[in-house]
């Protein structure tokens, strides 16, 4: 029988909350030419940066599903599937670094902006119904695809993961904050 976990469920909304905010104020207070600019330590413009922070979030809807199948099976197979994962780490990377500049194409700062705060709700609605017992399942991850995910995280951690994911790379974007002060890296 799988223990419940206690989370702190309101510092989960705080900090959706403060990086919704962070995440509008970057798209409306950025012109053109920043949101074309490059990035401090990627190959991506500060406009596909922002929408790969975006994915970050709509990720986790995705990872959610598989928390709940292999959060119910032997922790083995999710290890298995971790590996075979990890294995394809090459692909993976390059599907990763081509997705956000064809996606920005599509979205744009306005529909991107749309999308976080779709994301962001839905995140928010399925936490406050999630069980003790559900956030406690969890499973293996592929440590070389991101370096937040841990070999074995619960779905507690996977609520927590987007916004680390969004808060490291806020640090690489090189336009203005919104407040008329240059970023500070």
């Amino acid at each position: 029988m799988m223990n419940a976990i206690t989370m702190d469920r309101q510092a989960v909304y705080e900090d959706y909350e403060r990086v919704r905010l962070t995440f509008h104020r970057l798209l409306d207070s950025a012109s053109e030419e920043e949101l074309s600019g490059a990035t401090r330590g990627t190959r991506w413009t500060n406009e596909q940066l922002l929408w790969h922070m975006l994915f970050g979030y709509m990720v986790v809807l995705r990872l959610r599903v598989l928390v709940r199948l292999f959060g119910r099976l032997p922790r083995s197979v999710s290890k298995v599937f971790a590996r075979v994962l990890d294995a394809a780490t090459v692909p993976f990377d390059r599907v990763n670094y081509v997705g956000p500049r064809g996606a920005v194409k599509f979205y744009g700062p306005r529909r991107m902006g749309v999308a976080f705060d779709r994301v962001v709700d839905s995140l928010q609605r399925r936490l406050a119904a999630e069980s003790d017992i559900d956030l406690a399942r969890g499973m293996h991850y592929p440590v070389r695809w991101d370096p937040f995910f841990k070999d074995f995280m619960t779905l507690a951690d996977i609520y927590r993961y987007p916004t680390q994911h969004f808060d490291f790379h806020h640090r690489q974007l090189t336009f203005s904050s919104g407040d008329g002060r240059q970023r500070e890296g």
